[in-house]
């Protein structure tokens, strides 16, 4: 019965050099938007190097890095579909 529903499932993309770039780029990105949003980057928990990370706090890095992992994997399936990656 669930056999169906996996042939239809995307197959896996193997890691690659040019995927772990996509996902670089796509948490960069993330990051920036997180930047540019976020109306207290800086509020709680600080991070031990927190020029590294643009001045965010633990809570707002660990949401645009989430942000930036969906992103990322939204772009790595798009491109691989396209014969890209």
């Amino acid at each position: 019965m669930i056999a169906p529903l996996l042939a239809l499932a995307p197959a896996t993309v193997s890691w690659s050099p040019k995927v772990g770039l996509v996902m670089i780029v796509a948490n960069v990105i993330a990051i920036a938007i997180g930047k540019a949003t976020i109306k207290q980057p800086n509020v709680g928990l600080q991070l031990p190097s927190s020029n590294l990370f643009g001045g965010l706090s633990h809570g707002a890095m660990l949401g645009t890095i989430s942000l930036g992992h969906i992103l990322g994997m939204g772009a790595i399936q798009g491109l691989a579909s396209r014969g890209v990656l």
